[in-house]
């Protein structure tokens, strides 16, 4: 499958023909947009319906901090005697960040991706991890039985309330959209199924939701049932994509988050979320043919990762080198199933104070930024050679 190449944006729908198959039944399409709080398993469902890695995945919330388009190519399934049958159909997968209220300029920025994936889109699909607990209401108390109620309140007690903080945060953006919104209940494998009743209840007595569907995205249970859903809500047109593209995503920055995974991975604390992954040299073969000698070409790959303190580069380098070297190995092997060749990747560490809060910066980090700055520089080389080939005629 071909990963990379369109970075257009959503094209519109306005005046586009059908495209029908061999039984007439016409082609469903349109974007699907994936929401719901950190670490509710969303890329987990990306990557489980479309059948491979493409949004990478770590047990830390906030692990994702842009939008993710994958793109699902459906055959026709034919009507039978127990199947009502399913359209042929395109369905642009968009993975999100987590929704949360934002503190830095870097949360607003995975927020205003939300936004982004929300105001184009055909259908919603809005997660939920039964596994969390549902918010119980609280007794009144006085003022003093309320402070003391404060000073003794637990740590789980803490985290039901950012959680349930993070869920109504959610929710209002749900509430707000004109179009369908499917409400999947994710994790159910790790869920005795009675104890789902009270979590639908929860939910749809808080919004009408088109259709709930409970799934296991780590165990790929309920996705079948999920595609019928979404399919049958999407309006018919032509493909968005060719059919053998997996994403828009260009590839520099699909290896940008397999490394940054990786620090995610191999580090804990604060690390991971105060660092980035910026691609600064990525130099593909002139032939993906096997060399002389039988082997693979090789992609040379040079990526700074920028922290924002002195203390969090010795953490990221390590003793002698050896944290650098595990997240370059682990990468590595990754980026070269991803490209299909060998890889040779340079780490190197950088210090930017407090980027996280620097609107400049997070905004140079927007491949799409990234990308418009590579056409342009390409441009300016082109003109370049161009006035010297003038000049010597």
């Amino acid at each position: 499958m071909s990963l990379v190449v369109s970075v257009l944006g959503h094209p519109h729908r306005d005046g586009r023909a059908q495209e029908w198959d061999n039984s007439g039944m016409a082609l469903r399409t349109g974007f699907v947009s994936i929401v719901g709080r950190p670490n509710a398993g969303k890329s987990t469902l990306l990557n489980a319906l479309l059948g491979q890695k493409l949004a990478i995945v770590t047990h830390k919330p906030q692990t994702t901090r842009t939008r993710i388009q994958g793109v699902l190519e459906l055959p026709l399934r034919k009507k039978a005697k127990d199947d009502a049958g399913r359209s042929m159909a395109q369905v642009v997968l968009v993975d999100t960040p987590g929704v949360h209220k934002p503190e830095t300029q870097l949360d607003k920025r995975m927020i205003q991706e939300v936004h982004d994936a929300l105001e184009s889109r055909d259908v919603v699909l809005f997660l939920v991890d039964v596994t969390h607990r549902l918010p119980v209401p609280e007794k009144l108390h006085t003022s003093e039985e309320f402070a003391e109620a404060r000073k003794t309140r637990s740590l789980g007690q803490h985290k039901r309330v950012m959680s349930k903080a993070e869920d109504d945060f959610a929710l209002q953006m749900v509430q707000k959209l004109d179009c369908p919104v499917i409400l999947v209940l994710n994790k159910i494998d790790a869920l005795p199924k009675k104890a789902l009743l009270p979590v639908i209840a929860h939910w749809t007595a808080l919004h009408e939701f088109a259709e709930v569907i409970p799934v296991s995205a780590k165990k790929k249970e309920g996705l079948e049932l999920l595609l019928d859903a979404v399919v049958s809500r999407l309006p018919v047109g032509q493909r968005y994509f060719p059919k053998d593209q997996l994403t828009d995503q260009p590839e520099r920055f699909l290896v940008a988050e397999l490394i940054r995974e990786k620090i995610l991975m191999l580090t804990g604390e604060e690390v991971p979320y105060a660092t980035a992954v910026v691609i600064e040299k990525y130099e593909e073969p002139a032939s993906l043919k096997k060399l002389k000698d039988g082997r693979l070409p090789v992609t040379k790959i040079a990526a700074a990762i920028v922290c924002e303190r002195e203390g969090q580069k010795a953490i990221l380098i390590g003793n002698q080198g050896k944290m650098l070297k595990a997240i370059g190995t682990a990468a590595r092997k990754e980026i070269e199933g991803l490209l299909g060749t060998r890889v040779f990747l340079e780490l190197f560490v950088k210090v930017q104070d407090e980027w996280r809060s620097s609107r400049g910066f997070v905004e140079e980090l927007d491949w799409r930024r990234q990308l418009e700055q590579i056409a342009e520089k390409q441009h300016r080389e082109s003109k370049l050679i161009e006035s010297r080939m003038k000049d010597k005629g």
